[in-house]
């Protein structure tokens, strides 16, 4: 026979809210309370219904991660993201819906909407770009859900983010020991507060190295591999190319692997590449990419955590700042 939750609940002397409560793992429970429920559930072997959790209030128990993939929908920063995000739901038991929302569209408002109407969730986790979307942010606040964000560009609200232009500026300052001096950057998507910060990143040590700054080795990308390869071939066809590329993630680094040994170049012999992100194809490459370690699954993690915390009583939550670590390896050495 199944056990019910007011059998707990007798069995812990308490009220069947009570013992929802201690399951939702909200804070006005004492602690002694806490442990004789959580011991009752043991003896008991209970294994809560779904149904049984919202008696302590009107929640759905769901995180909706909401992203904006048009770009490059094979991302693996997004996956890695997803993963930290639902290791965190996990542990408190609340489900997780993943959900692309396009920015360009004209009812990106009217599919909002239908994702809360339809579905309810109790909060939501953005990542880049739509983090830091008027529009998005205002929709939210007007419907009342909680949201925690990755990478947000104003250094405010709940979340986490890292400090991408330091890391950038570490990256080329790599570079620079090794004796690079044409240094070209492939910048990411325009709209993209990532690219903004490793560009600046980018001139940032070039300039402290003395160096101005050579427009011709800057070159738009897309973050996918394809626009790194379209990048390298524009700066390998100047009549002086350059002898390092930092590329501002992972996947366009990849490409411009690739467009060196289409033009006959050997990395890093002839040409070191670097990367951000460290992604798990870095590792696997020969040579491998020497990048910038983004632990982007720990900061999806680490933002839900800071939303479950709001939506449990837990606090206002706050923006957690991780730190990063250069990963140097093959794909960069000194200058020819």
């Amino acid at each position: 026979m199944r056990v019910r939750l007011e059998d707990v609940a007798r069995a812990a002397s308490v009220s069947p809210k009570t013992v929802s409560r201690v399951l939702n793992d909200e804070a006005n429970v004492s602690d002694a309370t806490r442990k004789r429920v959580r011991a009752a559930m043991e003896a008991m072997d209970y294994r809560p219904h779904p149904s049984a959790r919202s008696l302590a209030g009107n929640r759905s128990f769901l995180v909706a991660m909401l992203y904006d993939n048009n770009d490059n929908p094979a991302s693996t920063y997004l996956a890695e993201i997803q993963d930290g995000v639902l290791e965190a739901c996990d542990a408190h038991r609340y489900s997780m819906m993943v959900r692309p929302l396009r920015m360009r569209s004209d009812d990106f408002i009217r599919r909002l909407d239908a994702l809360i109407s339809d579905h309810h969730p109790d909060g939501v986790v953005l990542t880049p770009p739509i983090t830091d979307y008027a529009p998005l942010l205002k929709r939210l606040r007007e419907r009342g859900v909680p949201y925690a964000s990755v990478s947000p560009q104003s250094g405010s609200g709940i979340g986490v983010s890292m400090d991408e232009q330091a890391a950038a500026r570490a990256i080329v300052e790599h570079l620079l020991a090794l004796g690079h001096r044409r240094i070209a950057h492939v910048i990411g998507i325009a709209d993209h507060g990532a690219s903004r910060w490793r560009l600046a990143g980018y001139r940032e040590a070039m300039a402290a190295a003395g160096l101005p700054e050579d427009p011709a080795l800057v070159v738009q990308g897309a973050f996918t591999f394809g626009s790194g390869v379209t990048a390298a071939r524009e700066l390998f066809a100047l009549k002086q190319r350059p002898t390092a590329v930092f590329a501002a993630n992972d996947d366009m680094a990849i490409g411009v692997m690739w467009a060196a040994g289409e033009y006959g170049l050997k990395v890093p012999h002839d040409l070191s590449v670097c990367g951000f992100d460290d992604t798990p194809l870095a590792r696997q490459l020969w040579p491998a990419l020497t990048t910038v370690q983004q632990p982007s699954r720990e900061m999806g993690r680490i933002a839900a955590q800071q939303l479950l915390g709001v939506l449990r009583g837990r606090g206002p939550g706050e923006l957690v700042q991780v730190p990063f670590a250069l990963q140097i390896r093959g794909s960069t050495a000194r200058v020819p």
